[in-house]
């Protein structure tokens, strides 16, 4: 059985000696040490090569995300922020993923005393898999060699709408394929990523400071349209309905039913039901199945599904599932998934 060194990087003693505890109770981690700053953590990651490392945003003399630009690009390991719920925490998450971190995880929630159990699992559980995860593609390289490519024009299209599921490493992968769409792209798409709630507005602001088309978070009556980028939001499901002027409008609407909130089974399945064969979904990295089910349905319904490759895969969790069950048409590595996209388009 593999055993994960970690290194925890936190300038509080309370929360060093609180998520030290954690991995003393799980017999797949050991601790290599501790650092208070990101100074202390560069240099300690140096010297004791951690498989993971668990850091703080917030710290004195070196904050965390100045800490992983340089740790990403001078001694590349799987990193796990540790983030607050606040706006302000959520961009520094985004920044965060975006400069290479495999995962995040809501601080206050390993603060509780006594702590969650599910909370705990599930933390520990994201901690193994960022651990075994492969560390994100230069997405920025391979967008940059083919950013000076022809754009496909598109003429008559054969797909109303397109859908990307996405789960951990997805910030960082479809950071490299929304800003390549051109604004005359015929069809409408939508976004699930796996957030807590707090996070997918500030994700989808951001991103529209990055793309050619508009992007939002997806409110309860939004029209589908193309040109348009709907992020579905944390803690709902996003569904679809069709209206009697021919439109289909997107119904955000509460759930206790699934594990994810946002579900990619939820929203695919229920776009499937309209769209049917003029449906194209996408599923990029993460672990576990979410998108099985609903890609079961497109093929159902004689719509077209690719899935990302496992070379570029931080995590080849849905995209597997989906490849093994033969529902996925094509499986591309991300710095092609645009252009396969297009293709099928």
């Amino acid at each position: 059985m593999s055993r994960y060194g970690v290194l925890i990087v936190d300038d509080s003693a309370f929360m060093r000696r609180a998520i030290s505890l954690l991995f003393e109770k799980d017999p797949d981690f050991f601790i290599v040490g501790v650092a208070r700053n990101g100074l202390e953590a560069i240099e300690k990651i140096k010297r004791f090569k951690p498989d993971v490392v668990t850091m703080d945003v917030e710290m004195p003399e070196m904050d965390g995300i100045t800490a992983l630009a340089y740790i990403m690009k001078h001694h590349p390991v799987a990193v796990v922020m540790l983030s607050t719920l606040t706006g302000e925490g959520a961009e520094a998450t985004l920044t965060a993923l975006q400069l290479g971190a495999v995962d995040f995880f809501p601080k206050s929630s390993l603060m509780k005393d006594p702590a969650e159990p599910a909370l705990i699992d599930d933390f520990l559980l994201r901690v193994k898999t960022a651990a075994s995860a492969r560390l994100p593609l230069r997405n920025k390289v391979a967008a940059m060699k083919e950013a000076v490519e022809a754009q496909k024009k598109p003429g008559s299209s054969s797909v109303d709408l397109l859908i990307i599921g996405c789960s951990t490493g997805g910030p960082s992968a479809i950071q490299s394929i929304l800003p390549r769409f051109m604004p005359d792209f015929p069809a409408g798409i939508v976004v699930v990523q796996h957030m807590p709630p707090g996070f997918t507005k500030p994700l989808a602001d951001r991103f529209d400071t990055l793309c050619h088309l508009k992007v939002k978070e997806a409110e309860d009556g939004d029209v589908v349209r193309p040109g348009i980028i709907y992020v579905a939001p944390a803690g709902y499901q996003t569904l679809f309905q069709k209206t009697n002027a021919g439109t289909t409008r997107i119904n955000i609407v509460e759930d206790e039913s699934h594990l994810y909130k946002p579900s990619i089974d939820v929203t695919v399945q229920s776009a499937s039901l309209i769209y049917r064969d003029r449906l194209l979904a996408v599923i990029l990295t993460g672990m576990g199945t979410d998108g099985l089910r609903g890609c079961g349905e497109v093929k159902r319904q004689r719509g077209r599904v690719i899935v990302e490759a496992e070379e570029s895969c931080i995590v080849y969790g849905m995209p597997k599932a989906v490849y093994e069950a033969g529902y996925a048409d094509r499986q591309v590595s991300l710095p092609y998934m645009y252009q396969e996209i297009l293709s099928l388009i």
